[in-house]
């Protein structure tokens, strides 16, 4: 169609065809409109929600300060202080090398099984890579660790998912490699 208006002022048409050419392009001209304002609002409505789901400050450092206390616990060698950061539930996911687990306890007696005590354990650091909102009262944390220990320094990466619980931040769901 818009060739055809290109080429309009080379034609001789009818008034009748003129005036149907003309509201065929106003008419596409309209739905071109359309189509950037809806467009335009869809993106504005994303950027309002998106601010709407920033992560607060003072949650951002309730989050790291639970990191903070499960490096300290685990440095002293207390995997229950440890597990205190995580959701004390049936339903929390733990991800690591030997699949899926589920459960506070269960998770908590793997931690015994693989770091029967302190020479195993080592000396835990958290390298925090992004915290950010996944919606109200949720979010997402990655990083990395490193253990330190006389005979070698295993190190990975780990996924968290938080989620505010009565007030408190717990993990959820944690995926470690």
């Amino acid at each position: 169609m818009m060739a055809n208006l290109k080429c309009f002022h080379k034609m001789r048409l009818s008034k009748s065809e003129i005036s149907d050419s003309q509201g065929d392009y106003l008419s596409a001209k309209f739905k071109m409109v359309r189509k950037s304002f809806l467009a335009c609002a869809l993106v504005a409505c994303l950027g309002i929600a998106a601010m709407a789901q920033q992560l607060k400050p003072k949650d951002r450092a309730a989050i790291l300060k639970v990191m903070a206390e499960q490096e300290v616990a685990w440095n002293e060698g207390d995997l229950t202080a440890f597990m205190e950061g995580y959701w004390k539930s049936d339903s929390l996911r733990f991800i690591g090398k030997s699949g899926v687990t589920y459960g506070w306890q269960k998770t908590l007696d793997n931690y015994h099984r693989g770091y029967p005590d302190r020479s195993a354990m080592g000396k835990l650091q958290f390298t925090i890579l992004h915290v950010e909102s996944l919606g109200k009262n949720v979010a997402h944390v990655t990083g990395a660790w490193l253990l330190t220990r006389e005979k070698d320094t295993p190190k990975g990466y780990f996924t968290l998912v938080w989620r505010k619980i009565e007030g408190q931040w717990r993990i959820i769901a944690d995926h470690s490699s």
